[in-house]
């Protein structure tokens, strides 16, 4: 079990999109910003949560049930 990560209300509400399903463009349509804020905001996360994608990124997050 990893510790939890120290997400800010945003990037928890991103990765919640993320594991809905939704795509980038939807994500930044959803939260009025550009397709490439909704990128560097996934790269910073990820980073910050220790995966190098997506799929790893809600498998994760299920699994260690931080969301």
């Amino acid at each position: 079990s990893r510790p939890k990560p120290n997400l800010t209300e945003r990037e928890k509400e991103i990765l919640r999109l993320v594991c809905d399903g939704l795509t980038n463009a939807e994500i930044a349509g959803r939260l009025g910003v550009s397709r490439e804020t909704v990128k560097s905001e996934l790269k910073r996360i990820f980073r910050k949560i220790g995966v190098n994608n997506r799929t790893q990124a809600a498998v994760l997050l299920v699994k260690q049930g931080w969301i």
